[in-house]
Order: structure tokens, then C-alpha cells, then sequence
């Protein structure tokens, strides 16, 4: 009777302890309920969405960062509009051969104007092409013959800015054709590095300078508020030639252009009536281009004899000319003085500089007894 008293309690025991058990864990579930697992997967739902969000929000900031740099219009360095910065018009028509050649410049901003700059051309040889229904490719790869095509396609985007030059004062011509200089400059150097392509560089720099020379050259017709934006625009014309002929086979070819119009105009001025309008504009013409040569040699005629291949032949030449157009504008003498004084005043610089540049010394003895007798005089 004991030992069945014993084994009843023991069962007991096995189910109270089992009892207790459960309870224990059905006490425990309550707690767990508080959050129930849809609304732990809500809030993880909208913990992400909002990150999410967030990294989209970014990616599209910096996308639009992104393109405001390539476009050159990042506002943390550039406020508003890129302007010039380098002062480029500052010595419009002073004689000052210690000008400012712009150097010294943030980098990143001459990156961003030349992909500007490339930008704009690429836009008008393709408006260009469209417009004459022509096939044929455009050349924008970093091959010698390619980049001899940037190049005719920068100096043709020059000639037509100065073509369709509304105001001296106009921010955009500033921009544009600050950076079409230095596009040119550059790329000339690249590719007469290199050794190849010269006879095409040769082309394109003559081809420039005589269509910039014509224009700085265009004459006006209309009242004096016209005839003064035309002498503005001139001046603003010989300073982009001025820029350019700091590269030597540019400059002297410049110079050449330039003498060459002098002997024109002086001829045509040698049969027109004093009192004709157009006398006037051709007299400014001769003073910009004879202010203009004097610019080139006392800038940088000492710096171009030290470059490597400088071409000695090609001043002979333009150094004839101008000595042929002294010539010319002696028979004007009667009528205006001034443009003999102002010629020989040139002269007497070429010779003087000539003197001091020993490489030159072997140049033909009639061209230097020529420059000589015009110290002496």
C-alpha cells in the first residue's frame, strides 16, 4: 500500500513540474506579442525605403554636380557665368612688352574652358555640315592629322566670331575668342612637335592670318557712332593677331599679311580723293596695321629667334615687304607724313633688334644695309 502511495506521488510531481513547464513558457509568448513580427517587418520596410530615398536624392546631387563641371558652370568656383579672368583685352593698343601672357591660372578652369571650347566648335561643324549637306566625318581624335582638323576648325570658329561681332564689350566674344587663341597656340606646338603635318599648319596659319588681317581691315559705312564701334572692333581684332604671334610661325606670317595690305592700301589710297568718307577709314587701317607690326617685333621678336626652327627665311621676306611698303606709303607723303614717320619708326625697331640678335647677322647684306642706313637716318 506504501509503494503505491510513493509512485501516485511521484506522477504527481512528473505533472505539476510538466505543469509548471508550460506555464512558463506560455508566460514567456506574452512578451514576445508586445511586437509582433508584421509590425518588426513594417519598421524595417520603412527604414529602408527611407535609405533608400536618401541615396537617390544623392546620386541625383551628384549627378547634377557632374554636369554643371562639364558644362563649366560649377557655381563653387565659377559664380554665374565663366568669365575671362586672365584680363585678356587688358593692353588693347599699348605698346607693353611685358605683357601679360595669362599664366598662372587655376588649371581646372583652363581644363573646363577648352572642353567648353571644343564643345561650341564641335556644335557649329556639325550646324555647318547639316547646312551644306555634307557628308563628311568629323575629326575628333587625338591623331596628328585629327588634331590638324581641330585646328582648321578652330581658326574658322575664330574668323566667323570676329564675323559676327556685335559688341567690343560683348562677355561672350571675350570668352570665345580668349579661348580660341589659346586653343590655336596650343595646338600648333602639339603638332610641330611632333614633326609632321607642318606644310598643313603652314596653310591653316597663312589662311588665318590674311582673313583676320582682312578684317581688322573691314571698312565702315554709316554714321559716327558706327565708325567708331568699326575702329573699336579693329583694335580688339589686332589684339587677338597681337596674341597670336607670340608663336613665331604665326606672327611672322602675320607680318607679312600685314605689309602686304599695307602696299595695298597705300596704293589705293594714292588715287582717292581726300575727301572721299572712305579715306578716313583707310587712314585708321594703315595707323592699326603699322601699330600692329611694331606690337609683334618689340613683343617678341628677341623670343622668336631663340625658338627652335625658326624660320630666318620668312623674316627676310616679310622684312622686304614692309621695306617695299615704305616705298608705297613715301608717295603718300605729300597728302599724310605721318605714315612714313610712323613706318620708319618701325623700321628703325626691326633694325635695332636685328642688331642685337646675333643668329640674324647672316641675313642678305642688302636687306641689313637697307636696315642700317634707316638707324643712321
Amino acid at each position: 500500500m506504501a509503494s503505491e502511495t510513493t509512485a501516485g506521488s511521484d506522477e504527481s510531481l512528473k505533472l505539476a513540474i510538466a505543469i509548471a513547464l508550460l506555464r512558463s513558457k506560455f508566460l514567456k509568448k506574452p512578451s514576445a506579442t508586445l511586437h509582433p513580427p508584421s509590425a518588426t517587418s513594417s519598421s524595417d520596410a520603412i527604414k529602408w525605403k527611407r535609405k533608400a530615398k536618401e541615396r537617390k536624392q544623392e546620386i541625383f546631387r551628384l549627378k547634377k554636380n557632374l554636369e554643371e563641371v562639364e558644362d563649366g558652370l560649377h557655381h563653387e568656383l565659377f559664380a554665374g557665368s565663366v568669365s575671362c579672368k586672365c584680363y585678356f583685352f587688358e593692353n588693347l593698343g599699348k605698346l607693353n612688352p611685358n605683357q601679360l601672357s595669362g599664366e598662372g591660372f587655376d588649371g581646372g578652369f583652363n581644363d573646363v574652358l577648352r572642353r567648353r571650347f571644343l564643345r561650341q566648335v564641335r556644335l557649329k561643324e556639325r550646324r555647318k555640315r547639316r547646312s551644306e549637306g555634307s557628308t563628311q566625318r568629323s575629326f575628333w581624335s587625338e591623331d596628328n592629322a585629327e588634331e590638324v582638323e581641330q585646328l582648321r576648325a578652330s581658326v574658322d570658329f575664330l574668323v566667323e566670331l570676329c564675323d559676327t561681332l556685335s559688341s567690343p564689350d560683348d562677355t561672350n566674344f571675350a570668352n570665345w575668342s580668349h579661348q580660341a587663341v589659346d586653343f590655336i597656340l596650343d595646338a600648333i606646338k602639339n603638332i610641330l612637335s611632333k614633326g609632321t603635318s607642318i606644310q598643313h599648319v603652314e596653310g591653316i596659319v597663312g589662311n588665318l592670318s590674311l582673313r583676320l588681317v582682312k578684317k581688322m581691315c573691314t571698312t565702315s559705312q554709316g554714321n559716327e557712332t558706327h565708325h567708331q564701334f568699326e575702329t573699336d572692333a579693329q583694335f580688339h581684332v589686332q589684339h587677338l593677331l597681337r596674341k597670336l604671334g607670340s608663336e613665331s610661325c604665326v606672327g611672322q606670317r602675320v607680318i607679312l599679311a600685314v605689309s602686304q595690305r599695307i602696299s595695298l592700301l597705300s596704293e589705293n589710297l594714292l588715287f582717292l580723293d581726300p575727301f572721299d568718307s572712305a579715306f578716313f577709314e583707310m587712314h585708321t587701317s594703315l595707323y592699326i596695321l603699322i601699330q600692329l607690326i611694331e606690337f609683334l617685333v618689340s613683343d617678341y621678336l628677341i623670343s622668336w629667334s631663340k625658338t627652335d626652327g625658326f624660320a630666318s627665311e620668312l623674316l627676310e621676306e616679310w622684312v622686304t615687304s614692309i621695306l617695299h611698303a615704305r616705298k608705297g606709303l613715301q608717295l603718300l607723303e605729300s597728302r599724310c607724313g605721318l605714315y612714313i614717320i610712323y613706318m620708319d619708326r618701325v623700321i628703325g625697331l626691326i633694325a635695332k633688334l636685328i642688331a642685337q640678335i646675333t643668329s640674324l647677322h647672316n641675313l642678305s647684306p642688302n636687306i641689313l644695309q637697307t636696315l642700317l642706313c634707316s638707324i643712321s637716318t
